[in-house]
């Protein structure tokens, strides 16, 4: 009696097979996850040291070192929380110090930048709205870079915020929200899914 050969069958999964997510290897998953919140509190850091003067960027005497906290520094009792960059950052022979320097003392500007730093951090950290809060992530990075290190000190393109820039880019780029954070949940929001761009 003959017997019929087993043959294996071989089932290759691609991303084909899985339309609604990107194929992410468990670890890799988690080190997105890391990334996107050391991200998220760099810009959350970043709000609540201009809004309370907690002596990092702001508050900070630079020749005694002694901080003011909760200040006249702080955005909260009347302190500028761009006017540092905007007035005395800039390298004086950047293309962009005219234009930048010509928006210090907007209060627009002030609100645009504090709004969109808690913004993007909480969206980061939460994995809520992280493309957007990326992408606007990206969009600070350049304006930093133009401001601040154009062209970079110590390298002759690349500085940390052309770095940050790129891992902002991935971040978006792997939908990071999911792992880590409440992304799975916030994708499947009848608002997300009305607007694709929120997630």
């Amino acid at each position: 009696m003959e017997t019929a050969e087993h043959v294996p069958i071989r089932v290759e999964l691609s991303e084909a097979s899985f339309p609604e997510a990107e194929i992410v290897r468990p670890k890799a998953a988690t080190v997105w996850g890391v990334l996107r919140l050391m991200m998220g509190f760099t810009f959350l850091w970043a709000f609540l040291d201009k809004l309370l003067a907690l002596g990092f960027s702001t508050g900070r005497n630079p020749e005694t070192g002694v901080i003011d906290f909760f200040g006249k520094d702080a955005w909260t009792n009347g302190g500028s929380p761009t006017d540092g960059v905007l007035q005395f950052a800039l390298h004086t022979k950047g293309p962009f110090v005219d234009f930048y320097q010509g928006l210090a003392g907007s209060s627009w500007v002030e609100w645009a930048y504090m709004l969109s730093m808690v913004a993007i951090g909480l969206g980061l950290i939460l994995g809520i709205g992280t493309r957007l809060a990326a992408i606007g992530g990206i969009m600070w990075m350049a304006v930093f870079y133009t401001a601040t290190a154009l062209f970079p000190e110590n390298n002759p393109l690349i500085d940390y915020h052309v770095i940050e820039a790129v891992v902002l880019a991935g971040i978006a780029y792997v939908g990071a929200g999911r792992w880590l954070g409440f992304g799975n949940h916030w994708r499947k929001t009848a608002l997300v899914g009305k607007y694709p761009i929120l997630e």
